[in-house]
């Protein structure tokens, strides 16, 4: 009789999710409003306009771009809609926010149109390590969309796992 290799992991009925699937695809760039600011203190909105009429917005062709201001300066929020307007037609998505910002916003959208049906008692490990850099913030999402529904919620990979969470 030969001694057959089993593996326990995949029968064990684990599910992993691996939050790297939920990465939205494109090249995420910063439009910063502080060149575009009197002194670097004061929009001026004439200026404003005339830039926003001028400038070839297609630079920002299906581009993520995080709208931001890097100047101590108080900024009306009318800026950032007349940009959004601007950009709108060219860029695949607009943000108000920094690239760590940007990064927890796509993954919130991702992880809020998952159906969770399909967690219902499942025993579950959240992936931990790879190749993209998942913010923090997801994993945080995940677990509390998580724990009212799964049997277990664990971390790591299926063979090493950190046990979380074990529903009563």
């Amino acid at each position: 009789m030969e001694n057959e290799i089993t593996n326990k992991v995949a029968g064990s009925g684990i599910v992993t999710i691996d939050l790297e699937e939920f990465y939205v695809s494109g090249e995420r760039v910063l439009f910063d409003i502080k060149p575009h600011l009197f002194q670097e203190i004061i929009l001026k909105e004439k200026d404003f306009r005339e830039f926003i009429k001028t400038n070839d917005w297609s630079i920002y062709e299906d581009k993520i771009v995080g709208l931001v201001c890097t100047a101590d300066a108080i900024v009306p929020t009318w800026a950032y809609m007349l940009l959004t307007l601007a950009l709108e037609p060219f860029a695949k998505k607009i943000i108000f926010g920094n690239l760590n910002e940007i990064e927890n916003i796509l993954f919130a959208e991702k992880l809020n149109a998952l159906d969770l049906s399909q967690f219902k008692d499942a025993r579950i490990v959240i992936k931990g390590c790879g190749e993209k850099d998942v913010p923090k913030n997801a994993y945080v999402q995940l677990t509390s969309l998580l724990k009212p529904l799964a049997k277990s919620i664990m971390y790591g990979e299926p063979c090493s796992t950190v046990p979380l969470y074990k529903a009563k």
